[in-house]
Formats: structure tokens, sequence, C-alpha cells
């Protein structure tokens, strides 16, 4: 959304089912994002989107560092404080160290995660790295966000929709405009899992940075990254949690979520984070 309340566009859109193509002379999020925490599965596109994000917003790579940190302690909550033995992760992105299949199975060695997303490059990693050792198992489906039908009817040959599940949706909300209705896409995938699930979401913040810097962001983005995103307030971000109960702290920037006592500060992730169980 533009500082106007309009949204931006961003680059070639999927349909509701659709999926992005796959062309390297165009920036893509998952691998801006492996780019900004120092990752090399990325192209010319996207460090240069990812410069203009660190231009425009310096702590552009915080935040990116700060969310992952967020997925870390968010699965450890949840494997080993609400015992969740079933994880659904869409919007998976490039793997790198600390998976959700790896911090929960840690905790847990027979969890069970499926992984989804839809990028050639997150896919031929994903075959390689997402591979559970001992009794616990993973699973990848290559499918878009907004495919719920596909991604619902693929994980449940792997998860147990009788039994909880945690849904995560991390860093991948914005890049659903309200034209797609990213409300109806969770409450969809939530209304298939039972009560005493949870639902964990990051989500970049439209309130969290000045409303300059967030048009000069959309300015850049456009026609040279594939998805059209779309940051949001905190009150925008909080009705994405209907039906369940936010668990202590709340929603809250990412690096104030359970942080460890001493272990925020460093810069200003500018998105909101948090976790609901369902009622």
């Amino acid at each position: 959304m533009t500082s106007d309340g309009a949204t931006a566009p961003g680059g070639d859109a999927a349909g509701p089912t659709g999926l992005l193509p796959f062309d390297v002379t165009v920036a893509h999020q998952a691998r801006i994002y492996d780019y900004l925490l120092g990752g090399k599965d990325n192209y010319a596109a996207d460090r240069v989107a990812g410069d203009k994000m660190l231009e425009v917003y310096p702590d552009t790579a915080f935040t990116a560092r700060a969310n992952r940190a967020f997925l870390g302690r968010v699965v450890r909550y949840l494997a080993a404080d609400a015992g969740v033995r079933q994880f659904l992760d869409i919007g998976t992105g490039i793997p790198t160290a600390g998976n959700t299949h790896e911090v929960a199975q840690a905790v847990a060695p027979d969890a069970r995660v499926v992984y989804v997303d839809y990028d050639p490059v997150v896919l031929a990693h994903a075959r390689a790295l997402l591979v559970s050792a001992g009794p616990g198992a993973s699973h990848y489906i290559d499918s878009d966000l907004r495919d719920t039908g596909t991604i619902l009817s693929q994980a449940a040959q792997l998860l147990d929709f009788t039994q909880p599940v945690a849904v995560s949706l991390l860093s991948i909300l914005h890049a659903v405009p309200d034209a797609d209705d990213p409300y109806a896409i969770v409450a969809t995938i939530m209304d298939a899992v039972p009560a005493g699930s949870y639902l964990a979401i990051s989500h970049a913040a439209s309130d969290l940075i000045s409303p300059a810097a967030l048009q000069d962001l959309y300015d850049s983005w456009k026609g040279k990254v594939q998805q059209r995103f779309q940051w949001r307030t905190r009150d925008e971000v909080a009705r994405l949690f209907s039906g369940t109960d936010l668990i202590e702290p709340g929603l809250v920037p990412v690096d104030e979520w359970r942080a460890e006592p001493g272990a925020t500060g460093g810069g200003n992730p500018a998105m909101w984070g948090g976790v609901g169980r369902k009622r």
C-alpha cells in the first residue's frame, strides 16, 4: 500500500492461483531475502533491489535477521511449550540454518513439517536440504499461497488435520495485495485446522517506517520485483489473527517477541510478529 492508501504495482503479478514466471532479470522476494541474510542463492536483479532497500531503509538487513530469529523462537515455543508436533510452513523461502523442521525436531524428533513455496530456486534447495532424520518427517509442496485447495489437500497427506497444527506465514502476506484478500486466505487455512492450532505471522509494517521511506521503496520496486507488496499497519495485521487468542506478548516488532533478556536493540525492524491460538 502506498502512502496514500493505494496498492502499489510491483512487476508481473500472478493470478489468484498462478505462479510467477522464473525470470532472473526481475527480483524475487525469496532471493532478495536470501541476499539480505548474506546468502548466495540470488541474482543481480535481487542484489540491486536489496541494495536499494538498504539505501532507503538501512535497517532492512537487520529486519531480515530479526525475522529469521523470530522464526526460531516461535518454533521452539510451539514445539517445547505448546506441545505442537505438526507444522505447516507457508512461504518457506530459500533454506538456511535453523529451518522449521530442524528447530522443531531438535525439541520433538517426531515432529512433522510441511513446507510450501513456489520459487524454482527454493524448490531446488528444498529437495536437497529440507530432509528430516529420525522418526519425524518433512515434505515440500510447490504451490502459491493463494492456491489454498492444493496446499491443504497435499498437506493432509502428511499432517493429521484432526490434531493441532502450527501454521506459519512469515514474511509472506505483505506479498498478497488486498485485491487477493489475504484475510480470506488465512481464514480458509485456519478453518481447516482444529481448535488448539496456532497461527504465526510476521508482516512488513507500514507504521514502523516513515511514509516517505515507504513510498521510496514502492517507487524503487515498481517493475523490478515480481511480487506486489502491500505493507500494513498493526491494526491491519491484527485482523489476520481473527478467531485466535494472541499469545503474550501479543503483536509486537519481531525482535521483541519473547526475546532473550538483553537481546533486543541494534536496529529497528519494520515488521510486526505474533502468534495466536485458535479458539
